[in-house]
C-alpha cells in the first residue's frame, strides 16, 4: 500500500470533513466524527483529521490506484469548498 497526504489550511476543515463523510457514506462504508473519519473505497481508503486551522486527508491504495484516489476524492472536496477555491496539492509518501 502507498500513500498520499493533502493539507488544506481552512478555518471549515471540520465541516468539509462532515460533508464529505456524508456524501460518501450513501455508497461505501464510513465512520466519521467532527474531527476524524475513515472512508473504505473499493479501490483504497481515506483518512481525514480536521482542527480549527487544517484539514488533513491522507488516501491509502495500490500504487496503480493512488492517482485515481487523490482525484476523486480531491474532486469532491473541491466541489465542497468550491467558495474557497481551494489549491490542491497532494504529497506522495516515499
Amino acid at each position: 500500500m502507498t500513500s498520499s497526504t493533502l493539507h488544506l489550511t481552512t478555518p471549515h476543515g471540520s465541516k468539509y470533513l462532515q460533508q464529505l463523510g456524508k456524501h460518501f457514506g450513501h455508497k461505501v462504508p464510513v465512520t466519521f466524527t467532527t474531527t476524524e473519519a475513515e472512508v473504505t473505497l473499493p479501490f483504497g481508503a481515506c483518512k481525514m483529521t480536521a482542527t480549527e486551522a487544517d484539514l488533513s486527508i491522507t488516501v491509502l491504495g495500490k500504487s496503480h490506484d493512488l492517482e485515481r484516489l487523490e482525484r476523486f476524492v480531491g474532486d469532491h472536496l473541491a466541489r465542497f469548498a468550491f467558495r474557497e477555491n481551494p489549491t490542491l496539492t497532494w504529497q506522495r509518501a516515499a
